[in-house]
């Protein structure tokens, strides 16, 4: 299975609780993550904020498993689908060129969509059902 997962995804599996379940499935390979050097780049802007006081030694083992174990795809073409949240886009891109079966997502424009190019968009509740 070849799955995105947006950064509100990763940040709440990274903190812990019930999504941290989606972390350890990436661990055991039941999925493989596809990424893009800009997706990467939001995740670590976003998990480096003081607010969620993660350690650098945290982000760093985050950051070497990413490189060591993410698959990355560089987008052909640019997406301009999310009027109000063009950042947004930037996961649909990946959708276009990694042959991917789920766009896993909190984001309620993306969740909006429901699907994008016949890849269903699904809540992280849901992906864990499928897992």
């Amino acid at each position: 299975m070849r799955v995105v997962i947006d950064t509100n995804v990763l940040l709440s599996a990274v903190l812990g609780g019930t999504l941290k379940a989606i972390l350890d499935h990436w661990q055991q390979e039941s999925y493989v993550l596809v990424v893009t050097d800009e997706i990467v780049r939001e995740y670590m802007d976003v998990l480096q904020r003081p607010k969620f006081g993660l350690r650098g030694d945290v982000i760093d083992s985050i950051a070497t498993f990413i490189f060591q174990f993410a698959e990355f795809v560089t987008p052909t073409e640019r997406v301009q689908v999310v009027a109000a949240d063009p950042k947004d886009d930037k996961f649909l891109d990946v959708v276009t060129v990694g042959n991917i079966d789920y766009l896993v997502s909190g984001d309620k424009h993306l969740l909006g969509l429901k699907e994008f190019v016949g890849v269903p968009i699904i809540t992280p509740r849901e992906f864990l059902k499928k897992l």
